[in-house]
């Protein structure tokens, strides 16, 4: 089993973080998400500064899944460039890495 990772993603909205987190966990590439609360981003966007209410998420998956998992999540997201960042699990807690393991096979 590889190292895990974490997967930061927004979303439009909570219905949209749903949607996706379920295709990418029955497709195996990510064993689970945890749908965090509204989100405010601000941003700049075609030469203007931008607020957007969102919804943040983060995915749990082996390091080995992590291209897969970011290609598909924005192959499925509604935005031109969504916000899809890989943070590496520094330590993790045993029986949850083969939980995560067992959900990826």
């Amino acid at each position: 089993m590889s190292a895990l990772v974490s997967v930061y993603v927004t979303f439009a909205d909570a219905a949209e973080a749903e949607r996706i987190g379920r295709a990418v966990i029955d497709e195996r590439l990510a064993a689970c998400i945890n749908i965090l609360g509204v989100t405010t981003s601000i941003y700049r966007w075609n030469g203007r500064v931008e607020t957007a209410v969102e919804q943040a998420a983060i995915l749990k998956t082996a390091a080995s899944h992590a291209e897969a998992l970011v290609a598909r999540l924005a192959e499925l997201h509604s935005y031109d460039v969504p916000a899809i960042a890989v943070w590496p699990i520094e330590t993790v807690h045993p029986p949850y890495a083969e939980w995560v393991a067992t959900q990826l096979r």
